[in-house]
């Protein structure tokens, strides 16, 4: 009974049915989890938004979680309790994850230990809510996946929002020459501050031409595309013979003539960080904490929401005229 008595009740945002922004309902009556063996209890403070947490809620996505269940994946904060046989945290520590158990979108969150990462006290915890995926998945399209090499170029395209200025730090801290695009003049020169030696604007009708100019006849080696439904035609003009193009974003079907892969001898590779092994995970995590330590990753955090506005804030990361860093929500 005594037990009983402590189990405290949170907030939440809770999903019962798949569909637009309105179904994502706060509620404030959700039972604080309890962290399991090898898991640890987060007391939540900020949580990243990241567009396939809208496709997953919409039900259009390939995973679909069973219902009712509470979105999100990055969430920073501070360790309330752990698991049985979890040594490497204790109550009070700060930390970020890559992914929770129970749903970050809510005041406390249950992670799998080996899934939470220390935040250093040089990031507060808005930062370390804009690290998990963007930075991740960012390490995993360049390397674990597009083979990137010191000296090689890549193209950013759509650099300004989380993933995309995560890529554009780590691949200049890695050696590469970084081009990215953005929609905004305010965007671009977030890119420009954040990594990228030059940047393009995408809605300028003439853009590509303008990238062609800058990488001369040879192309460019890598592109990390977050709309490829819309320019995955034009980044196959775009890539040096043995160019990859690397698939991180997708919100519907493109035309394309595969006869352009043929010329170049090209690659279009999809980057998945839900598939990542947990060995890929680790040379992620290993990454991520040398350049925060290094001192060249330092997220970027863009609109920030209360929890009482998931809603809009899923409205916005699809709508919004132009991304310029990493969606939070703020507890």
């Amino acid at each position: 009974v005594a037990m009983a008595a402590t189990r405290s009740v949170m907030r939440a945002v809770r999903v019962f049915e798949f569909g637009g922004p309105e179904v994502l309902k706060l509620q404030s009556d959700v039972l604080v989890p309890v962290p399991k063996e090898n898991q640890v209890l987060i007391k939540v403070h900020a949580c990243g938004v990241n567009p396939v947490e809208t496709y997953i809620r919409s039900g259009t996505y390939a995973r679909k979680p069973a219902l009712p269940y509470t979105p999100g994946s990055d969430v920073a904060g501070v360790i309330e309790s752990v698991g049985e046989h979890v040594t490497a945290f204790k109550k009070g520590d700060r930390v970020f994850t890559l992914e929770t158990l129970s749903g970050g979108y809510a005041e406390y969150a249950v992670a799998a230990a080996n899934r939470v990462f220390p935040l250093p006290d040089k990031l507060d915890f808005r930062q370390g809510a804009a690290i998990g995926v963007p930075y991740f998945t960012a390490y995993r399209a360049l390397f674990q996946k597009g083979c990137a090499k010191a000296g090689e170029s890549v193209l950013v395209h759509g650099a300004s929002g989380g993933v995309g200025l995560a890529t554009c730090q780590i691949a200049r801290a890695c050696g590469l020459k970084v081009l990215g695009t953005a929609g905004t003049e305010e965007g671009m020169n977030m890119i420009l501050r954040n990594g990228a030696h030059q940047a393009f604007n995408h809605r300028d009708p003439n853009y590509t031409e303008r990238i062609k100019a800058c990488t001369g006849p040879g192309g460019v080696d890598i592109i990390i595309e977050m709309l490829s439904n819309v320019n995955l035609d034009a980044d196959l003009q775009l890539l040096s013979c043995a160019g990859r193009v690397m698939v991180v974003g997708c919100r519907g079907r493109i035309e394309i003539n595969p006869r352009d892969t043929m010329s170049k001898e090209s690659s279009i590779i999809g980057v998945s960080l839900f598939l990542a092994t947990e060995e890929e995970r680790r040379e992620c995590a290993t990454a991520v904490l040398d350049g925060i330590e290094a001192g060249w990753l330092k997220p970027v955090v863009g609109l920030e929401y209360p929890l009482e506005k998931a809603a809009k804030a899923h409205e916005d990361i699809i709508c919004s005229s132009g991304a310029r860093g990493k969606m939070v929500l703020l507890l």
